[in-house]
Protein backbone atom coordinates (compact mmCIF):
# COMPACT_ATOMS: atom_id res chain seq x y z
CA UNK A 1 0.00 0.00 0.00
CA UNK A 2 3.16 2.71 0.75
CA UNK A 3 4.56 1.58 -2.50
CA UNK A 4 1.44 2.48 -4.50
CA UNK A 5 1.00 5.58 -2.35
CA UNK A 6 4.47 6.76 -2.96
CA UNK A 7 4.61 5.74 -6.66
CA UNK A 8 1.19 7.95 -7.17
CA UNK A 9 2.64 10.81 -5.09
CA UNK A 10 5.95 10.75 -7.65
CA UNK A 11 3.57 10.55 -10.94
CA UNK A 12 1.79 13.62 -9.77
CA UNK A 13 5.20 15.58 -9.10
CA UNK A 14 6.20 14.34 -12.44
CA UNK A 15 2.79 15.12 -14.25
CA UNK A 16 3.01 18.97 -12.11
CA UNK A 17 6.52 19.21 -13.18
CA UNK A 18 5.44 18.59 -17.52
CA UNK A 19 2.36 20.92 -17.03
CA UNK A 20 5.37 23.50 -15.30
CA UNK A 21 7.50 23.31 -18.37
CA UNK A 22 7.19 25.52 -21.29
CA UNK A 23 7.17 22.43 -24.61
CA UNK A 24 10.10 23.53 -26.51
CA UNK A 25 9.84 23.43 -30.19
CA UNK A 26 12.89 23.70 -32.57
CA UNK A 27 12.01 26.73 -34.20
CA UNK A 28 13.96 30.24 -33.19
CA UNK A 29 13.20 33.91 -34.62
CA UNK A 30 15.34 36.46 -36.12
CA UNK A 31 13.84 40.22 -35.90
CA UNK A 32 14.60 42.93 -37.65
CA UNK A 33 13.97 46.26 -36.22
CA UNK A 34 14.54 50.01 -36.83
CA UNK A 35 16.60 51.59 -34.50
CA UNK A 36 16.25 55.31 -35.34
CA UNK A 37 13.23 55.86 -32.40
CA UNK A 38 15.94 54.59 -29.85
CA UNK A 39 13.68 51.58 -28.45
CA UNK A 40 15.94 48.81 -30.60
CA UNK A 41 19.13 48.13 -30.54
CA UNK A 42 18.88 46.06 -33.73
CA UNK A 43 18.69 42.44 -34.79
CA UNK A 44 17.20 40.04 -31.96
CA UNK A 45 17.47 36.51 -31.53
CA UNK A 46 14.65 34.14 -29.88
CA UNK A 47 13.42 30.50 -29.37
CA UNK A 48 10.00 29.93 -30.37
CA UNK A 49 7.82 27.69 -28.08
CA UNK A 50 5.31 25.01 -29.51
CA UNK A 51 3.19 26.78 -26.89
CA UNK A 52 3.65 29.78 -28.88
CA UNK A 53 6.10 31.68 -26.18
CA UNK A 54 9.15 32.50 -26.85
CA UNK A 55 12.49 33.33 -24.79
CA UNK A 56 15.35 35.60 -25.82
CA UNK A 57 18.38 34.64 -26.58
CA UNK A 58 20.56 36.90 -28.21
CA UNK A 59 21.15 40.61 -30.00
CA UNK A 60 23.40 42.31 -32.23
CA UNK A 61 23.86 45.72 -32.71
CA UNK A 62 23.32 47.30 -36.36
CA UNK A 63 21.61 50.48 -37.82
CA UNK A 64 18.29 50.13 -39.09
CA UNK A 65 18.38 46.45 -40.00
CA UNK A 66 15.00 46.49 -41.58
CA UNK A 67 15.30 43.06 -43.76
CA UNK A 68 17.44 40.15 -43.33
CA UNK A 69 17.78 36.25 -44.81
CA UNK A 70 20.03 33.74 -43.40
CA UNK A 71 21.96 31.17 -45.47
CA UNK A 72 20.73 28.04 -45.99
CA UNK A 73 22.65 26.53 -43.50
CA UNK A 74 21.86 29.03 -41.04
CA UNK A 75 25.25 29.62 -40.41
CA UNK A 76 24.96 33.42 -41.96
CA UNK A 77 23.19 35.73 -41.27
CA UNK A 78 22.70 39.07 -44.05
CA UNK A 79 20.84 42.17 -43.44
CA UNK A 80 20.37 45.76 -44.89
CA UNK A 81 21.17 48.54 -42.92
CA UNK A 82 18.31 50.72 -44.06
CA UNK A 83 19.60 54.35 -43.13
CA UNK A 84 22.74 54.04 -42.18
CA UNK A 85 24.98 57.16 -42.93
CA UNK A 86 22.68 58.69 -45.77
CA UNK A 87 24.34 55.24 -47.60
CA UNK A 88 22.61 52.14 -47.77
CA UNK A 89 24.79 49.19 -47.18
CA UNK A 90 24.62 45.12 -46.40
CA UNK A 91 26.08 43.89 -43.17
CA UNK A 92 27.07 40.16 -43.49
CA UNK A 93 27.83 38.26 -39.95
CA UNK A 94 28.81 34.59 -39.01
CA UNK A 95 25.82 33.01 -37.11
CA UNK A 96 26.00 30.52 -34.65
CA UNK A 97 22.60 29.37 -34.61
CA UNK A 98 22.73 27.11 -31.22
CA UNK A 99 23.92 30.06 -29.34
CA UNK A 100 22.58 33.52 -30.80
CA UNK A 101 26.24 34.70 -31.25
CA UNK A 102 27.04 36.61 -34.35
CA UNK A 103 30.17 38.26 -35.84
CA UNK A 104 30.63 41.01 -38.37
CA UNK A 105 32.25 39.49 -41.22
CA UNK A 106 31.70 43.05 -43.29
CA UNK A 107 29.87 45.73 -44.81
CA UNK A 108 29.42 46.68 -48.46
CA UNK A 109 27.22 49.58 -49.77
CA UNK A 110 24.25 48.54 -51.96
CA UNK A 111 24.39 50.13 -54.67
CA UNK A 112 21.59 52.47 -53.48
CA UNK A 113 19.76 54.54 -51.28
CA UNK A 114 17.56 53.06 -48.26
CA UNK A 115 17.74 49.54 -48.96
CA UNK A 116 14.44 47.22 -47.83
CA UNK A 117 14.28 43.86 -49.31
CA UNK A 118 17.46 41.28 -49.31
CA UNK A 119 17.01 37.90 -50.66
CA UNK A 120 19.49 34.87 -51.44
CA UNK A 121 19.95 32.03 -53.50
CA UNK A 122 19.59 28.13 -52.25
CA UNK A 123 23.45 27.57 -52.86
CA UNK A 124 23.82 31.15 -51.24
CA UNK A 125 25.99 32.98 -54.42
CA UNK A 126 24.48 35.87 -54.34
CA UNK A 127 22.94 38.31 -52.15
CA UNK A 128 19.62 40.56 -54.09
CA UNK A 129 19.06 43.64 -52.50
CA UNK A 130 16.07 46.06 -53.13
CA UNK A 131 16.84 49.93 -52.97
CA UNK A 132 13.51 51.86 -52.29
CA UNK A 133 15.05 55.46 -52.37
CA UNK A 134 17.37 54.69 -55.33
CA UNK A 135 15.29 53.17 -57.41
CA UNK A 136 17.50 50.38 -57.95
CA UNK A 137 18.56 46.59 -56.78
CA UNK A 138 21.98 44.92 -56.80
CA UNK A 139 23.39 41.21 -56.84
CA UNK A 140 26.09 40.81 -54.33
CA UNK A 141 28.51 38.07 -54.84
CA UNK A 142 29.27 36.19 -51.37
CA UNK A 143 32.64 34.61 -51.11
CA UNK A 144 33.41 31.49 -49.82
CA UNK A 145 34.00 32.79 -45.85
CA UNK A 146 30.25 33.87 -45.99
CA UNK A 147 31.33 37.95 -46.69
CA UNK A 148 30.23 39.96 -49.43
CA UNK A 149 32.02 41.42 -52.58
CA UNK A 150 32.47 44.89 -53.01
CA UNK A 151 31.37 44.38 -56.41
CA UNK A 152 28.30 44.18 -57.42
CA UNK A 153 26.08 44.17 -60.57
CA UNK A 154 23.40 46.98 -59.94
CA UNK A 155 20.28 48.03 -62.47
CA UNK A 156 18.78 51.32 -62.18
CA UNK A 157 15.16 51.53 -62.58
CA UNK A 158 13.26 55.18 -64.10
CA UNK A 159 9.99 56.14 -64.77
CA UNK A 160 6.88 57.03 -62.36
CA UNK A 161 3.11 56.67 -61.91
CA UNK A 162 -0.14 58.56 -61.39
CA UNK A 163 0.43 58.95 -57.29
CA UNK A 164 2.45 61.70 -57.15
CA UNK A 165 3.01 61.94 -53.66
CA UNK A 166 4.56 58.00 -53.42
CA UNK A 167 5.28 57.43 -57.09
CA UNK A 168 7.35 60.34 -58.47
CA UNK A 169 10.52 57.95 -59.26
CA UNK A 170 10.92 54.27 -59.14
CA UNK A 171 10.83 52.62 -56.13
CA UNK A 172 12.19 49.37 -55.94
CA UNK A 173 10.76 47.06 -52.93
CA UNK A 174 11.49 43.46 -53.79
CA UNK A 175 13.52 41.06 -55.71
CA UNK A 176 13.02 37.54 -54.95
CA UNK A 177 14.38 34.51 -56.93
CA UNK A 178 11.75 32.15 -58.75
CA UNK A 179 11.49 29.16 -57.55
CA UNK A 180 13.61 27.14 -60.26
CA UNK A 181 16.13 30.47 -59.47
CA UNK A 182 16.19 30.85 -63.32
CA UNK A 183 14.50 34.58 -62.86
CA UNK A 184 14.53 37.58 -60.85
CA UNK A 185 10.99 38.97 -60.28
CA UNK A 186 11.43 42.82 -59.23
CA UNK A 187 8.51 45.02 -57.33
CA UNK A 188 8.75 48.34 -58.22
CA UNK A 189 6.11 50.54 -56.14
CA UNK A 190 6.82 53.64 -57.82
CA UNK A 191 6.30 52.44 -61.48
CA UNK A 192 3.38 50.45 -61.27
CA UNK A 193 5.77 47.21 -63.09
CA UNK A 194 6.85 43.76 -61.88
CA UNK A 195 9.98 42.88 -63.86
CA UNK A 196 11.16 39.58 -64.72
CA UNK A 197 14.79 38.92 -65.43
CA UNK A 198 16.76 36.29 -66.69
CA UNK A 199 19.35 35.28 -64.12
CA UNK A 200 22.71 32.85 -64.66
CA UNK A 201 23.54 32.07 -60.92
CA UNK A 202 27.15 30.93 -62.25
CA UNK A 203 28.55 33.97 -63.12
CA UNK A 204 31.06 35.52 -60.62
CA UNK A 205 29.87 38.92 -60.58
CA UNK A 206 26.79 39.65 -62.93
CA UNK A 207 24.22 37.06 -62.70
CA UNK A 208 21.22 39.10 -64.15
CA UNK A 209 20.33 40.00 -67.66
CA UNK A 210 20.62 44.09 -68.24
CA UNK A 211 17.77 44.27 -68.90
CA UNK A 212 14.41 42.71 -68.38
CA UNK A 213 12.95 39.57 -70.12
CA UNK A 214 9.62 40.72 -69.60
CA UNK A 215 7.22 43.37 -67.94
CA UNK A 216 3.96 42.69 -66.25
CA UNK A 217 2.09 46.29 -65.83
CA UNK A 218 0.00 46.90 -62.63
CA UNK A 219 -3.03 48.97 -62.54
CA UNK A 220 -2.01 52.95 -62.25
CA UNK A 221 -1.64 53.32 -58.76
CA UNK A 222 -1.05 49.90 -57.48
CA UNK A 223 1.70 50.22 -55.87
CA UNK A 224 3.47 46.55 -56.03
CA UNK A 225 5.27 45.83 -52.95
CA UNK A 226 6.23 41.96 -52.02
CA UNK A 227 4.92 38.47 -53.50
CA UNK A 228 4.55 35.07 -52.53
CA UNK A 229 4.87 32.33 -55.08
CA UNK A 230 2.21 28.81 -54.71
CA UNK A 231 4.41 26.46 -52.68
CA UNK A 232 3.45 23.62 -55.31
CA UNK A 233 1.89 25.50 -58.69
CA UNK A 234 2.99 28.19 -61.01
CA UNK A 235 1.32 31.10 -59.35
CA UNK A 236 2.45 34.22 -58.14
CA UNK A 237 0.76 36.91 -55.56
CA UNK A 238 1.46 40.41 -55.23
CA UNK A 239 0.31 42.61 -52.57
CA UNK A 240 -0.28 46.09 -53.77
CA UNK A 241 0.57 48.67 -51.43
CA UNK A 242 -1.19 51.92 -52.47
CA UNK A 243 -4.27 50.41 -53.65
CA UNK A 244 -4.76 47.86 -50.55
CA UNK A 245 -5.41 44.66 -52.65
CA UNK A 246 -3.56 41.56 -54.03
CA UNK A 247 -3.29 40.50 -57.73
CA UNK A 248 -2.88 36.84 -59.08
CA UNK A 249 -0.27 35.79 -61.30
CA UNK A 250 0.30 32.91 -63.41
CA UNK A 251 3.85 32.60 -63.78
CA UNK A 252 5.69 30.61 -67.09
CA UNK A 253 8.73 30.91 -68.84
CA UNK A 254 9.28 34.14 -67.51
CA UNK A 255 6.11 35.74 -68.13
CA UNK A 256 3.25 36.73 -65.92
CA UNK A 257 -0.19 36.91 -66.64
CA UNK A 258 -3.09 38.75 -64.44
CA UNK A 259 -5.62 36.02 -63.65
CA UNK A 260 -7.24 37.95 -60.70
CA UNK A 261 -7.09 41.03 -58.87
CA UNK A 262 -9.27 41.16 -55.27
CA UNK A 263 -9.25 44.42 -52.08
CA UNK A 264 -8.02 43.36 -49.31
CA UNK A 265 -11.43 44.26 -47.36
CA UNK A 266 -14.84 43.27 -47.74
CA UNK A 267 -16.22 46.82 -48.25
CA UNK A 268 -14.63 50.08 -50.13
CA UNK A 269 -14.51 53.07 -48.02
CA UNK A 270 -12.62 56.19 -47.29
CA UNK A 271 -10.46 53.99 -45.49
CA UNK A 272 -6.29 54.42 -46.31
CA UNK A 273 -4.13 51.45 -46.89
CA UNK A 274 -1.04 51.06 -46.41
CA UNK A 275 -0.65 47.24 -47.77
CA UNK A 276 2.79 45.60 -47.04
CA UNK A 277 3.33 41.76 -46.62
CA UNK A 278 1.83 38.50 -48.06
CA UNK A 279 2.20 35.12 -47.40
CA UNK A 280 0.93 31.82 -48.27
CA UNK A 281 0.27 28.90 -45.58
CA UNK A 282 2.83 25.86 -46.24
CA UNK A 283 0.46 24.05 -47.26
CA UNK A 284 -0.68 27.05 -49.93
CA UNK A 285 -4.75 26.24 -49.01
CA UNK A 286 -4.64 30.08 -47.68
CA UNK A 287 -3.34 33.24 -48.21
CA UNK A 288 -2.29 35.82 -46.01
CA UNK A 289 -1.73 39.73 -46.51
CA UNK A 290 -0.89 42.81 -43.91
CA UNK A 291 -2.38 46.02 -44.33
CA UNK A 292 -1.26 49.10 -41.95
CA UNK A 293 -2.50 53.25 -41.98
CA UNK A 294 -6.38 53.08 -41.32
CA UNK A 295 -6.27 49.03 -41.29
CA UNK A 296 -4.29 47.26 -38.94
CA UNK A 297 -4.87 44.03 -40.08
CA UNK A 298 -4.59 41.25 -41.71
CA UNK A 299 -6.46 39.84 -44.83
CA UNK A 300 -7.34 36.26 -45.26
CA UNK A 301 -7.99 34.37 -48.55
CA UNK A 302 -9.09 30.98 -49.36
CA UNK A 303 -6.83 29.54 -52.13
CA UNK A 304 -8.99 27.58 -54.69
CA UNK A 305 -7.44 24.98 -56.85
CA UNK A 306 -6.99 27.09 -60.14
CA UNK A 307 -5.08 29.62 -57.73
CA UNK A 308 -7.84 31.91 -57.39
CA UNK A 309 -8.95 34.10 -54.11
CA UNK A 310 -11.89 34.15 -52.12
CA UNK A 311 -12.13 36.90 -48.86
CA UNK A 312 -12.70 34.67 -45.94
CA UNK A 313 -11.88 37.61 -43.46
CA UNK A 314 -9.65 39.98 -41.73
CA UNK A 315 -8.17 40.11 -38.25
CA UNK A 316 -6.93 43.01 -36.35
CA UNK A 317 -3.16 42.51 -35.65
CA UNK A 318 -3.71 44.48 -32.32
CA UNK A 319 -1.17 46.99 -32.43
CA UNK A 320 -0.19 49.70 -34.92
CA UNK A 321 1.78 49.27 -38.62
CA UNK A 322 1.80 45.12 -39.17
CA UNK A 323 4.60 45.97 -41.86
CA UNK A 324 5.92 41.98 -42.30
CA UNK A 325 4.64 38.98 -40.60
CA UNK A 326 5.40 35.22 -40.97
CA UNK A 327 3.96 31.92 -40.51
CA UNK A 328 6.06 29.51 -38.47
CA UNK A 329 6.80 26.15 -40.46
CA UNK A 330 4.05 23.63 -39.30
CA UNK A 331 1.70 26.46 -40.39
CA UNK A 332 0.32 26.34 -36.61
CA UNK A 333 1.14 29.95 -36.02
CA UNK A 334 1.09 33.64 -37.62
CA UNK A 335 3.62 36.30 -35.82
CA UNK A 336 2.55 39.89 -36.64
CA UNK A 337 5.00 42.43 -36.29
CA UNK A 338 3.80 45.58 -35.28
CA UNK A 339 5.92 48.53 -36.09
CA UNK A 340 4.52 51.18 -34.21
CA UNK A 341 3.70 49.57 -30.89
CA UNK A 342 6.74 48.02 -30.41
CA UNK A 343 5.99 44.40 -29.98
CA UNK A 344 5.20 41.09 -32.11
CA UNK A 345 1.41 39.54 -31.65
CA UNK A 346 1.23 35.40 -31.58
CA UNK A 347 -1.62 34.19 -33.25
CA UNK A 348 -2.84 30.47 -33.34
CA UNK A 349 -4.02 29.02 -37.23
CA UNK A 350 -6.83 27.37 -37.52
CA UNK A 351 -5.45 24.89 -40.62
CA UNK A 352 -9.06 24.23 -41.65
CA UNK A 353 -10.67 27.89 -41.78
CA UNK A 354 -7.41 29.84 -41.99
CA UNK A 355 -8.90 32.42 -39.22
CA UNK A 356 -6.61 33.10 -36.52
CA UNK A 357 -7.27 33.46 -32.54
CA UNK A 358 -4.55 35.40 -30.07
CA UNK A 359 -2.73 33.67 -28.31
CA UNK A 360 -2.09 36.69 -25.73
CA UNK A 361 1.52 35.61 -26.52
CA UNK A 362 3.57 38.96 -27.01
CA UNK A 363 7.24 39.55 -27.78
CA UNK A 364 8.34 42.77 -26.54
CA UNK A 365 10.82 44.57 -29.47
CA UNK A 366 11.46 48.04 -30.44
CA UNK A 367 10.00 49.16 -33.94
CA UNK A 368 9.70 45.27 -35.22
CA UNK A 369 9.99 45.13 -38.95
CA UNK A 370 11.49 41.49 -40.29
CA UNK A 371 10.83 38.06 -39.01
CA UNK A 372 12.47 35.22 -40.10
CA UNK A 373 12.01 31.75 -38.86
CA UNK A 374 15.08 29.28 -38.07
CA UNK A 375 14.94 25.07 -37.37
Amino acid sequence: MKKLLLAAVLFSINAVLVIAQKPVSNFKLLIGTYTNAGNSEGIYYYQFNADGSAKAISQQKAIDPSFLVTSTKKDFVYSVSEGGNGKGAVNAYSFNKTTGDFKLLNIVLSGGDHPCHISTDRKNRFVFVSNYSGGNFSAIAIKADGSLSDEKQTIQHTGSSVNKSRQEKAHVHSAVLSPDEKYLIVQDLGTDKISVYAVNLNHPTKPLSENPISVFNCNPGDGPRHISFHPTKPFVYAVQELTGSVTLLAFKNGELKKLQQINMFEKPSDKKSGAADIHLSPDGKFLYASNRVDYNDLAIYKVASNGTLTWVGSQSTLGLAPRNFSIDPTGNFLLAANQNSNEIVVFKRNKTTGLLNDTGNRISVGRPVCIQFIK
